[in-house]
């Protein structure tokens, strides 16, 4: 839920700095909430035909992707395991990536200028999402079924990479490279400290930037220290 900023009329801008998240609802419905933060909701509402109520309650339902359900993922079915690495992790990445795409591109567009390193976290980005998708995309179409089907006694005798090993090592590097790239961003945007003139855009591109780290971190967690190795092992019995 969303902590509405104690004032007698908070701005749409006060919310985003209360908590960035709402600056993906106020996306949603087409609400700026950079240059024309300074308003408040019934005033964004009021010009641009949106149902106060109705943005509120999208604000009040804000999904928070937690951890906190996922520490006994080691004693799960590989297939339950599976489907939510593909259902949390890797559908929060596509959710995502268009928004961190379209704000990375934007902070830098207005202020590379004065702050090169924007456009080098959005290039870094890009080359990131790029590198993401078709790394899901392998998983989600060659490795997870192969585990799945492992699991069930239904797969091939000898499936065409000979071993799940061989692709586990691919996704493995993939997996290292990504980390790579997420902690270069987090260097040079010194640990996501947007500088004190930063305008809303910029400090929830950070702010972003920051959760996609710790999601991604998770999410290789999972992958490398749960997932992989009981498939391997189920392989090998």
């Amino acid at each position: 839920m969303v902590p509405i900023p104690i004032t007698s009329s908070p701005t749409v801008g006060d919310i985003v700095a209360a908590d960035y998240r709402a600056a993906e609802v106020f996306k949603r419905f087409g609400i700026d909430f950079c240059c024309g933060g300074k308003k408040t909701m019934a005033e964004v509402c009021r010009d641009k035909g949106v149902d106060l109520a109705t943005l509120e309650a999208a604000l009040q339902q804000i999904e928070q992707v937690t951890t906190e359900h996922d520490e006994d993922a080691d004693r799960w079915p590989l297939s339950f395991l599976v489907d939510y690495i593909m259902y949390v992790h890797h559908s929060y990445v596509r959710r995502k990536v268009p928004l961190l795409l379209q704000y990375s591109e934007k902070v830098a567009r207005v202020h590379g200028r004065y702050h090169p390193e924007t456009i080098e976290i959005a290039r870094l980005f890009n080359e990131l999402q790029e590198d993401l998708l078709a790394h899901m995309h392998k998983e989600e179409h060659i490795l997870f079924p192969y585990i799945k089907n492992l699991e069930a006694g239904t797969g091939p005798a000898r499936p065409p990479f000979g071993t799940v090993q061989n692709p586990i090592r691919m996704m493995e590097t993939e997996h290292e490279a990504a980390g790579e790239i997420m902690h270069r961003i987090g260097e040079i945007s010194g640990h996501y400290s947007p500088p004190a003139e930063a305008c809303n855009t910029y400090r929830v591109l950070y702010a972003m930037l920051r959760d996609f780290e710790n999601n991604l971190h998770r999410h290789v967690h999972l992958e490398n220290n749960v997932l992989f190795p009981r498939a391997v092992a189920l392989e090998r019995a």
